[in-house]
């Protein structure tokens, strides 16, 4: 091959071969020796394109059988029925929409931080005040794919102690602040997609050069309050955004 970077030639046929169905998930992909065979390159390439359908989230390794199609169903993230009220009114977890009937563990941390600037102007506070935080890491089928953490005064906090509790009851915080006088009524979101930080990449074990999308929700009341502020962290190659708009 001439190419200047063959690898990429090599990635893209391979994506096309799972995209189209010719491999499936599960399936093995060529090792590096086929590779080296069949496209007559150098480990060094065959290695390059191995790491690079990693990258891409395609495929996964397993330690001494190979590298292997991704199994992990996407998961559809859709917008706005998720967040009706029919549906947390209803006792319903909003994680429900997205991931359910699959196998979903989450793991909650709950404390309070001065209110940076981003958060104290929605949030209507000063910037240092103290603010109550709920921190989130959801895991579906074994695998870690968002953060979430919930920011919201100490007064609405103080109104609705369920806030601080590693299980909010039955349709989630929403339902309970609903009950207390801070029922949101609309949603805003804001989603960008940009690389994730150390951290980041570490809680959700993200491959190298994954990038992720950070979603950003303000619940607001039907007076114009913002009660919640929402950042969430999702792992991009995992998540389908699917949202509905009336003409």
């Amino acid at each position: 091959m001439t190419d200047a970077h063959p690898y990429r030639r090599i990635v893209d046929d391979i994506r096309r071969a799972i995209e189209e169905g010719e491999l499936r998930p599960g399936d093995r992909v060529p090792s590096i020796p086929e590779l080296g065979r069949t496209y007559n390159v150098a480990k060094t390439t065959a290695e390059r394109v191995h790491a690079a359908l990693r990258a891409e989230g395609l495929v996964v390794s397993r330690k001494g059988a190979g590298v292997y199609v991704r199994t992990f169903q996407t998961i559809v993230r859709s917008s706005p029925n998720r967040l009706a009220r029919s549906r947390w009114g209803a006792g319903n977890a909003i994680q429900d929409a997205d991931t359910a009937p699959r196998p979903r563990t989450v793991d909650v941390q709950v404390g309070e931080i001065p209110a940076p600037r981003w958060l104290a102007e929605p949030l209507g506070v000063e910037v240092g005040d103290l603010i109550v935080y709920r921190s989130r890491r959801f895991v579906v089928d074994d695998r870690s794919v968002q953060l979430a953490t919930s920011y919201v005064t100490v007064e609405v906090a103080a109104d609705v102690p369920e806030i601080k509790h590693t299980d909010t009851g039955p349709g989630g915080m929403y339902a309970r602040m609903a009950e207390r006088g801070h029922e949101p009524t609309h949603f805003v979101e804001r989603v960008r997609s940009r690389m994730p930080l150390a951290e980041e990449i570490a809680t959700l074990e993200l491959p190298p050069g994954t990038p992720v999308m950070e979603i950003t929700r303000r619940a607001i009341t039907s007076d114009d309050r913002c009660v919640e502020v929402n950042r969430m962290i999702v792992d991009a190659t995992v998540y389908e955004l699917d949202y509905h708009f009336n003409a």
